[in-house]
């Protein structure tokens, strides 16, 4: 052998076998012959019948069936009376003459089995569509309009109309308060897309909520041909619109907000300017906190502290002005009713997780509010200054005056929700229809303070919702700023008030009250939502009988 023979690498078999170094803990030693063991196959069940036991099988009586054979004990005069009609399921009908937002809710609001497959539409993209971009797309819009301060509800039902209009009807869309989350399944053996998107940024602007509005309403026109590329950019041009009013009107707004509150609940021209001096010096201290990252929590209490000084400054010096209106009417420019208002409606359409979370902010809010007024009363009581909590019940009634500034709180509100010019002139006059029918049921009929709430906010999501529908639109921009006369400003300083001079139990009474206030107003207005769709055309029914409900009404 020559030495180029030595140095060429053996073959595993032989190193093994001349190599005593390179064993192996599961390798026969060599000269050692195991006898070979005939094993039963290892693909075993509990349920085999081992081998040599032969159990007698009886003769089949009949060959087996399958879940669509009738079976052979099955007659048909004997059978019991069918859950299906003889005349059959009647279809759905989505009609078109009716907005959108009505026949995707009426799809949201039935079992996934008896929803109507999509028509057929030209916007299918050739080879279809594109699965995830739709989704993302999809995502994208019910993001804009989560953060506006959409509902639940209304958001799945633009999600899932987008996706239609794209021709993805097996897709569920789901909801929370920062997470949106969509699913696609193209058919029962395909594997589901799955694609989700977080809401990390809130902002207030009824402006770009109704662009998106339209947009949806575009894509669900079978008539538009909309490109995935199309949308994409009108979505990006709404993403970079501006405001519609710059920082000074919504502070000027702010102000005037304030003043006409303090108007509403007695006060007279200094009141009115010393409310609007506070409102705007609180948005400012306010804005000054966001700049600084300060969460909202923390700006809520420093904007509730300057009316509130103010009105405690007027009442040290003894100068003859009702005090207590001006802090109510800067509290009017803090409460959260825009929360309170879809807080609610989440409720009461089954999403009670969102409903939770969106109730829990106005909490944080509410209590922030509390903890700046508090803190300056408190102080302001210290200090001498002489206020009154019996005064609650003393309003003056000024009918005339209290419609003005009833109206005038409605159109400052529409310009801090950044509404559009167009729908300001609307939200005003509804917020006047309001406070009249409040007053009268107040104050000539003696109605309780919360069932004459509750009956003006029901006109106001009624009238909100009719001015809404046939524009194809969200009834938010209808309704928000119209409730903004009803808020409970007035409990929520009394009651605070009693706080800060010890009396308890009058207060956590008077904090009730503003509470239930609170509710009324949000039930209210969502309880006429609900009517205006009960007795008006909704696609699927002949009548208002065979509406769906929002979720099972029974508890089972």
């Amino acid at each position: 052998m020559t030495e180029a023979e030595d140095r060429k690498p053996q073959s595993d078999e032989a190193r093994s076998t001349f190599d005593p170094e390179i064993t192996s803990e599961f390798a026969l030693p060599a000269g050692f012959a195991a006898p070979r063991v005939v094993v039963e196959p290892e693909t075993t069940s509990e349920f085999a019948v081992p081998r040599g036991l032969d159990v007698p099988q009886p003769p089949s009586a009949e060959p087996e069936g399958s879940a669509f054979s009738t079976p052979s004990t099955y007659e048909a005069r004997q059978a019991p009376v069918a859950f299906t009609p003889a005349t059959g399921i009647p279809a759905v009908s989505l009609t078109k003459d009716v907005p959108w937002q009505d026949r995707m809710r009426t799809m949201l609001r039935m079992p996934v089995a008896e929803r109507p497959a999509p028509e057929p539409g030209p916007k299918a993209e050739e080879g279809g569509p594109a699965v995830p971009r739709v989704l993302d797309l999809t995502l994208r819009i019910g993001e804009l309009l989560l953060a506006g301060g959409e509902g639940a509800e209304d958001v799945e039902a633009a999600m899932f109309a987008v996706c239609r209009s794209y021709g993805l009807d097996r897709c569920e869309p789901n909801v929370t308060f920062t997470l949106l989350s969509i699913s696609y399944q193209p058919s029962l053996v395909d594997d589901p897309v799955t694609a989700s998107r977080t809401v990390r940024r809130r902002a207030t602007d009824y402006t770009r909520l109704a662009a998106v509005y339209r947009l949806v309403d575009d894509l669900s026109d079978p008539e538009s041909h909309i490109s995935l590329e199309e949308a994409y950019r009108r979505l990006a041009e709404i993403r970079r619109n501006r405001h519609p009013y710059p920082t000074w009107v919504l502070t000027g707004a702010g102000g005037l907000l304030a003043g006409a509150a303090s108007v509403l609940v007695g006060g007279d021209v200094i009141v009115f300017f010393a409310a609007m001096l506070g409102a705007m010096l609180g948005d400012r201290l306010a804005w000054l906190c966001a700049g600084r990252g300060l969460p909202e929590f923390y700006q809520f209490t420093v904007a509730a502290m300057p009316p509130a000084a103010i009105g405690i400054a007027l009442s040290v010096a003894h100068v003859d002005v009702k005090a207590s209106a001006v802090i109510t009417g800067g509290l009017f420019a803090l409460l959260p009713g825009r929360a309170l208002v879809a807080g609610v409606q989440d409720g009461l359409t089954g999403f009670y997780i969102t409903a939770s979370a969106r109730l829990l902010e106005v909490v944080y809010l509410f209590v922030g509010i509390v903890t700046g007024v508090l803190v300056v009363l408190y102080f302001g009581v210290n200090l001498g200054a002489r206020l009154n909590p019996d005064a609650a019940v003393t309003i003056a009634e000024r009918p005339w005056w209290q419609i003005g500034a009833s109206m005038l709180l409605s159109l400052t509100f529409a310009v801090l929700l950044q509404q559009e010019r167009s729908t300001v002139l609307w939200v005003t006059l509804n917020g006047g229809v309001a406070w009249c029918v409040y007053g009268a049921l107040r104050y000539p009929g003696e109605l309780s303070p919360v069932a004459s709430t509750a009956v003006a906010a029901g006109l106001v999501g009624l009238f909100g919702q009719l001015l809404s529908r046939y524009r194809f639109a969200s009834a938010l921009p209808y309704t928000t700023a119209a409730i903004g006369p009803l808020l409970p400003g007035s409990s929520t300083y009394f009651g605070l008030l009693a706080i800060a001079q010890n009396d308890v139990d009058k207060g956590l009474v008077s904090l009730a009250t503003a509470a239930s206030l609170a509710m009324a107003i949000a039930i209210g207005v969502n309880l006429g939502s609900e009517i205006s769709r009960l007795f008006l055309r909704v696609p699927g029914a002949a009548g208002a009988a065979g509406r769906r409900a929002a979720k099972r009404t029974r508890g089972f």
